[in-house]
């Protein structure tokens, strides 16, 4: 199995939920992409592994390829079953769903892609800070009172952390939403994602200490 993925993308979601489930140690692979340049790791041309030249794209053991982060993560999910990062139960699957169905279009595409597009017009960058407070204000009632949020951890709460990691990037203070910025806080901490973020963290800083300057 392998993971195409841009250090602090979304991509950092799945690389979460394979350390969850011990995917590296079964031989799980990473391969770094340059989605500026649409260059893998070793010079090829990214287009040729997704005509969209996005991460995540995992290639399973059996030589497909699998792209859209929600798709990625339900697989790996599915593929190690014993880790439960995917709860039983129709309505229980239907509410995780929920979740990344949320996450993915009202925070990721809707808020954060337009923040963090450098050609994004300053009205478009203020449409989208528009969008946050309603948004941010429901997942602070979701969150209020609870730690994680199902009844346990799940490959949605590995997309919402990594979304809310680029709050730093984006100017959005999660202080006006304290059971928010408690949960993001805390699952910081969490082993698989602290060692998921801090590799990616390194990897990103050395991407951009090397970037030509523009």
């Amino acid at each position: 199995m392998e993971l195409y993925f841009a250090p602090l993308a979304c991509s950092l979601a799945t690389r979460i939920s394979l350390y969850e489930v011990g995917a590296p140690a079964a031989g799980a692979r990473f391969i770094q992409v340059d989605t500026r340049a649409k260059r893998v790791a070793d010079g090829g041309d990214f287009y040729a592994v997704n005509p969209m030249g996005q991460v995540p794209v995992l290639r399973t053991d059996e030589g497909e390829l699998l792209t859209e982060n929600t798709a990625v993560l339900q697989y790996v999910a599915d593929r190690f079953p014993d880790a439960r990062l995917v709860p039983e139960g129709a309505m229980a699957r239907a509410r995780l769903r929920e979740c990344l169905g949320f996450i993915g279009t009202e925070l990721h595409k809707a808020v954060f892609v337009p923040l963090l597009d450098p050609k994004a017009p300053d009205a478009v960058k203020a449409y989208a800070r528009d969008k946050s407070d309603l948004r941010l204000g429901v997942l602070e009632r979701h969150l209020s009172g609870r730690e994680i949020l199902l009844e346990r951890f799940s490959i949605a709460d590995a997309y919402l952390v990594t979304v809310l990691n680029w709050t730093a990037a984006t100017g959005v203070n999660l202080a006006s939403w304290p059971a928010l910025q408690a949960y993001h806080t805390r699952l910081l901490e969490r082993p698989a994602v602290a060692r998921a973020f801090a590799e990616e963290l390194a990897l990103y800083q050395a991407a951009r200490a090397s970037a030509p300057a523009r």
